[in-house]
């Protein structure tokens, strides 16, 4: 437990000085996501803890107008639609691996009921990583290779700063591009490819 205290003190001065690297550890366990600030994201990959600080506001602002697009349609039933669950920072245990997404949907088909739980176990069929300077790397390695071999069907990544949506389709356990959007294009991209509208909704100014 002092090693613990000790890495969480060590984590709060990093962030105190604008450190932007992620913090990562190696040989942690699900005590150490736990156990982490509450002012940051902790993940677990293979063993390593990943430690990232909150959003900033322009990634805080481009997920959270994705949420409410996508949410008030394909969860809430909008324009006759649904079948969805799209969630906010869901946690999800694949395997070992803990795994916090921007923004995560499951088809209610897969899903049917709503879980009561802290973790989600079953891998979600879409997800979307905001990138940031803190996370960029690790999301479109790490975290890409995870999510295909847990067999997520569609991911999208989105650049605030770039002002860019890039879509992928897993197919046959290899993720392909079949979205590449900048700026105020339209979006109707699968796997919500029934509606569209403009990417520049996802930015500020």
């Amino acid at each position: 437990m002092a090693a613990v205290s000790h890495y969480i003190h060590l984590a709060k001065g990093l962030l105190s000085m604008n450190q932007v690297a992620p913090i990562i550890r190696h040989d942690a366990t699900y005590q150490d996501v736990i156990d982490a600030p509450a002012n940051m994201v902790a993940e677990l990959v293979h063993g390593a803890l990943h430690l990232h600080p909150r959003p900033t506001s322009r990634h805080g602002f481009a997920g959270s107008v994705l949420g409410m697009k996508l949410g008030s349609t394909f969860q809430l039933g909008g324009e006759g639609l649904g079948g969805w669950w799209i969630i906010d920072e869901p946690e999800l245990h694949l395997d070992e691996n803990v795994l916090v997404p921007d923004i995560a949907g499951w088809r209610r088909e897969r899903m049917p009921e709503f879980p009561d739980t802290a973790a989600f176990d079953l891998a979600p069929d879409w997800v979307c990583e905001v990138l940031s300077r803190s996370t960029r790397q690790f999301d479109l390695v790490e975290k890409r290779a995870l999510y295909g071999e847990a067999g997520v069907s569609h991911l999208w990544f989105v650049d605030p700063v770039a002002r860019t949506l890039e879509a992928f389709a897993n197919q046959d356990g290899s993720w392909t591009l079949i979205a590449a959007l900048k700026d105020d294009d339209k979006v109707s991209v699968a796997p919500f490819d029934a509606i569209e509208f403009e990417l520049s909704a996802l930015w500020p100014d």
